[in-house]
């Protein structure tokens, strides 16, 4: 695993499209428990390269109800972004996740993580990438029928704040679902 991490974190395949330059950002070990699916690293997190160190990260560790510790300790989590690398601004946030990083370096992490057992998929797409045809018409549909890809996956909105109007529409999602995660997260921890 930390040769293929490595190897990942030497990545320049998508340099050409990243006015930014490189950094991939991931973190993974051999004993991961459960893989959280970002889309990209934003600034922030490409110039700290720590995953999830930003206000995304806070909300996301309380939507989990775990701290820090927890959060950046591989035994428990593999942090997988679809894109590693910073794609750049766009007209309403960040671009898209580069298209090459999923195909080119998710298989090789997954054969590397036999004690997987719980994807969290955050945004559309991670979402699209990784439930194919059974996502539904829209995020907001495919996260409140998270219970149909259960017990591997578990679909999430982006815990951006770029999202609290979304979270304000759909109250359900902090009152209902937050609590069905944060026990399975639980349960798989304590193992």
């Amino acid at each position: 695993m930390e040769d293929l991490i490595a190897e990942i974190r030497k990545c320049s395949v998508c340099l050409p499209h990243l006015k930014d330059g490189v950094n991939p950002v991931l973190a993974a070990g051999a004993e991961s428990r459960i893989a959280i699916i970002g889309q990209a690293p934003g600034r922030i997190v490409h110039k700290s390269g720590v995953p999830w160190e930003d206000k995304s990260g806070d909300r996301l560790r309380q939507w989990l109800d775990i701290d820090k510790e927890q959060f950046y300790d591989t035994s428990l989590f593999a942090i997988i972004p679809m894109g590693f690398c910073y794609p750049g601004k766009g007209k309403s946030g960040d671009l898209p996740p580069r298209p090459e990083c999923a195909p080119l370096w998710h298989n090789q992490l997954f054969d590397k993580l036999p004690k997987l057992e719980f994807i969290l998929l955050i945004g559309s797409y991670a979402q699209k990438y990784y439930l194919k045809d059974s996502r539904k018409r829209t995020l907001t549909e495919t996260v409140q029928s998270y219970s149909e890809y259960l017990p591997r996956f578990f679909p999430l909105p982006h815990p951006s704040p770029r999202n609290n109007i979304w979270l304000k529409r759909n109250d359900w999602f902090e009152k209902e679902l937050v609590p069905e995660l944060q026990q399975t997260v639980k349960g798989i921890i304590k193992k």
